[in-house]
């Protein structure tokens, strides 16, 4: 990993697809019952905390995307 990336990741933390990897890595250590007992609420809070920081990632990206429509739709109706 880069410097560069390094701290760009901890300023934001993961991006969204890194989320997503650890959250299956999780996931899969806890199907397979990999995680000791006392781990576990440890595993399930991080899970819980990509869960939310994916959740934020996807707001912001509906929310640009709209933003985006409604200039373009606004842009057509000028152009008519």
């Amino acid at each position: 990993m880069s410097a560069k990336k390094g701290s760009a990741e901890s300023a934001t933390g993961p991006s969204f697809s890194e989320a997503i990897r650890e959250l299956e890595a999780i996931l899969g250590r806890i199907e397979a019952e990999e995680v000791d007992v006392d781990a576990l609420a440890a595993e399930l809070a991080r899970a819980a905390e990509l869960l939310e920081l994916c959740r934020g990632k996807i707001r912001k990206a509906e929310l640009e995307v709209t933003q985006i429509v409604q200039r373009l739709e606004s842009e057509g109706e000028g152009a008519s």
